[in-house]
């Protein structure tokens, strides 16, 4: 059976900026280099982004998810998730693995080194994220009985906290609107409630739902991509529905598209998407009138990659110079990172 597409869409409205953030980045070239480096199989724990289709990609390469750093083989190669991990895991994965590296993104590390900072000095910390997510997980185990996880007013209220000294600390990923909402209801209970002086939430969360906001109003459909287990993307979702009375479509790749769509789409993705599946989108879409990249806001951060791995670099670089006796001006392959997109990377992969 043929199955025709029906859509007419006449322009699509495409967010700038979207997609892979610098953590993200980061991750995913890091990863990258791992499995070009050592024979496989290559360990991550957890997924390295929350993206099936990147998972997917880096398993038919041979690494192997796990969800426990026992599961990784005596002297095999680890990655810790771009999520964050719990210090135990962190130290586990350091004891049984041939090498570790930390992928995690900077952004939470501050976030972890809040909660560890705030529980030394007594707090009683409400952290506000979404219950099972790789991330709240990692951050939680911090300081586990100093931290209280909700992720909605209703949790807030049913807390019991009677300590003068309280933090209100938030996951990286939420949408903004919801985390504002919370965090007004948590001053006006705790009014002495400490929070960060700068924001916990990522600049690339907020700066992408910055441009959903000002895209989905001016569009007949908003189509957010990303997985459905990525906060993010989720958030981006949400934010959509909250600016717009217009449909608002989440999907995986461009086979989840609805065939019904027309007129003007406004196309963004989450910060675990990458660019083939925007591409993709777009050319299923096929607007009669082409595509209007929105610019809102600038973005040109850069993570570098671990520390770990950077260190390991410019041994093997050291000993590769050595062994072959021949001049080496780059101390490390690792140099040339900034000037690769892990989109690129990614696709060379497949």
């Amino acid at each position: 059976m043929i199955m025709l597409n029906c859509m007419a869409v006449n322009k699509v409205l495409l967010a700038k900026p979207r997609g892979f953030c610098a953590g993200v980045e980061m991750a995913i070239k890091a990863l990258s280099w791992m499995v070009r480096v050592f024979e496989p199989p290559v360990y991550c724990y957890h997924e390295i982004v929350h993206n099936k289709i990147v998972v997917d990609r880096f398993s038919k390469l041979g690494v192997i998810f796990v969800d426990d750093p026992v599961e990784v083989p005596s002297g095999s190669p680890v990655m810790l998730s771009a999520h964050g991990s719990a210090p135990s895991v962190v130290a586990k994965s350091k004891e049984v693995a041939s090498i570790s590296i930390n992928a995690v993104c900077p952004l939470v590390t501050k976030v972890h080194h809040e909660v560890k900072t705030r529980s030394s000095k007594g707090f009683e910390i409400i952290y506000v994220g979404h219950h099972g997510h790789d991330e709240a997980i990692g951050t939680t185990a911090v300081a586990p009985n100093s931290v209280k996880l909700i992720e909605s007013i209703d949790e807030l209220e049913a807390l019991d906290i009677q300590g003068p000294d309280i933090a209100l600390i938030t996951q990286t990923t939420l949408a903004t609107d919801e985390w504002k909402e919370i965090a007004d209801r948590a001053k006006e209970i705790y009014p002495e409630i400490w929070s960060p002086g700068k924001s916990d939430l990522c600049f690339a969360t907020t700066n992408r739902q910055a441009a959903v906001r000002e895209l989905a109003p001016l569009a007949d459909a908003t189509v957010i991509i990303g997985s459905a287990n990525s906060s993010n993307t989720i958030a981006l979702a949400k934010v959509a529905a909250r600016v717009s009375n217009r449909p608002v479509y989440r999907v995986n790749t461009a086979a989840e598209l609805p065939d019904n769509l027309s007129g003007v789409i406004a196309v963004t993705a989450g910060a675990s998407a990458p660019d083939e599946l925007v591409d993709e989108v777009i050319a299923k879409l096929a607007p009669t009138d082409g595509v209007e990249e929105v610019h809102v806001v600038d973005e040109d951060e850069y993570f570098p990659p671990p520390r770990e791995l950077r260190d390991f670099m410019r041994k093997l670089t050291t000993a590769l110079t050595v062994i072959l006796d021949v001049d080496h001006e780059s101390t490390s392959p690792l140099e040339q990172d900034a000037r690769v997109t892990a989109s690129d990377t990614l696709y060379q992969l497949r």
